[in-house]
């Protein structure tokens, strides 16, 4: 098995991949400055939801957070020209996991994605070739890559779009019921709006997204189909980036393709970047083998047990969303909710409504009013607060929840004390009531 890991093979996709990857890490971050999207998620709120046990990842202070994400920019024009390549890619991986955890009001499948990538990135040789570190002799020209680099795009890539198919196999999608939803917030769009509210192309996308989430990795990788793959997944993402705006995962999704194509063909269409530098290439080196099968072998059983998990915990993950996150659950639902937060004086009984603007965002308490982590969160942020004044305090909720816009039912049990209660990742937390029959 080690002898196939390690194989070299040509490495002209993964020196073209890193090239896209940089140009969209520069995207990515300097057009949340640009966007306004660092300053509505990292400098407006008062506070940000983080992921439960990364308390410590804040926000900068002030307005730091601009001059982060400017570095993170600078990080991806590193990894564009390899210029410093380990230290921009390892940088920016670090950097860009601070921020994926440390918020997830703004949360996105893409921005996990990413940050898987830009660690693996960064313990590549993807700046082997075509580099300003190749250029200034900071590292060997190398044509060759292990094999295990190929593997692990490809299924990390299967992963993400077989899990994506499965998820939509639920009545409400299989039904239209969602599509109808997502498709018709999209009506006022200019020219294609009006044509994706007919019937044929609601359900083009519903059985489209779900076959080719289903086989176009297999597709890719089949050299009869694989240019009618291509089209198609031009296709498919270019809709996505067009109609739902999905930030730079389609134009991500367009560029592994870099990894099932001929390198010989990938070669010959950019030779006029290989003639700029000299033609002497050293032999690909071998290290620590042992730690690199090792280090693929639990990535892919996490990869493949965080997609599972949901069904290991009590209750519908649809309608408790425990186990929805990190397992390529993609546009499939919509959630509305109401909700109030009741303060309780324990020593003198006196009750309090919670005035939710006083603390929070209008994105922040769509987010509280449907989620069950950002209600435990809040709940205990607001316990901290009352017992810094010296009081001690139960912490209720009324709360009612819709899905795919269902009837709304009660979500939270309001007779739990949720500032005496703990977070389970792994297991169901009971004080989420049962998802009705209706729904």
């Amino acid at each position: 098995m080690n002898d196939y890991l390690f194989r070299p093979i040509d490495n002209i996709s993964l020196v073209l991949f890193r090239i896209c990857f940089g140009f969209l890490v520069v995207a990515e971050a300097w057009g949340a400055l640009i966007t306004g999207w660092v300053k509505s998620t990292f400098i407006t709120p008062e506070f940000t939801f983080n992921f439960i046990g990364f308390d410590f990842l804040q926000p900068l202070p002030g307005n730091g957070m601009y001059l982060y994400f400017f570095v993170m920019g600078l990080c991806g024009w590193g990894i564009l020209l390899g210029y410093r390549f380990r230290l921009s890619s390892f940088l920016f991986a670090l950097m860009w996991s601070a921020v994926y955890l440390m918020q997830k009001t703004s949360y996105n499948n893409h921005y996990y994605l990413l940050m898987i990538l830009a660690f693996a990135m960064s313990l590549s040789n993807a700046h082997g070739d075509l580099s300003l570190d190749v250029k200034q002799n900071r590292t060997a020209r190398i044509n060759q890559m292990p094999t295990y680099i190929k593997l692990f795009v490809i299924i990390q890539l299967l992963i993400v779009y077989e899990f994506a198919s499965i998820a939509k196999l639920y009545n409400d999608w299989l039904d239209l019921s969602f599509i109808d939803l997502l498709l018709g917030s999209k009506k006022n769009m200019p020219i294609i709006g009006p044509l994706l509210q007919y019937p044929v192309a609601k359900y083009s996308v519903a059985y489209f997204g779900i076959i080719y989430d289903a086989l176009i990795i297999p597709a890719l990788l089949y050299k009869p189909t694989q240019k009618i793959a291509i089209a198609l997944s031009f296709f498919f993402h270019l809709f996505n980036s067009i109609v739902f705006q999905i930030g730079i995962f389609p134009y991500m999704s367009l560029a592994f393709m870099l990894f099932f194509i001929d390198p010989a063909w990938l070669k010959s269409k950019s030779q006029g970047l290989y003639h700029r530098f000299n033609e002497q290439y050293q032999n690909l080196q071998h290290k620590n083998t042992l730690v690199v099968s090792l280090l693929l072998l639990v990535h892919f059983v996490v990869q493949l047990a965080l997609p599972l998990r949901h069904h290991f915990i009590q209750g519908d993950v649809l309608w408790t969303e425990e186990g929805h996150r990190l397992s390529w659950r993609m546009m499939l639902r919509t959630r509305q909710g109401s909700i109030q937060f009741f303060v309780t004086d324990v020593k003198t009984g006196r009750r309090e409504t919670v005035d939710l603007n006083q603390y929070l965002t209008a994105k922040q308490i769509s987010r509280l009013s449907t989620l069950p982590d950002y209600i435990w969160q809040f709940s205990q942020r607001l316990k901290k607060e009352y017992n810094e004044k010296g009081k001690q305090v139960a912490i209720h909720v009324k709360s009612k929840v819709s899905v795919n816009r269902g009837p709304y039912a009660e979500f939270i049990d309001p007779n739990v004390d949720l500032a005496d209660t703990e977070w389970y990742y792994f297991r169901h937390n009971p004080w989420i009531l049962p998802k009705p029959l209706s729904n």
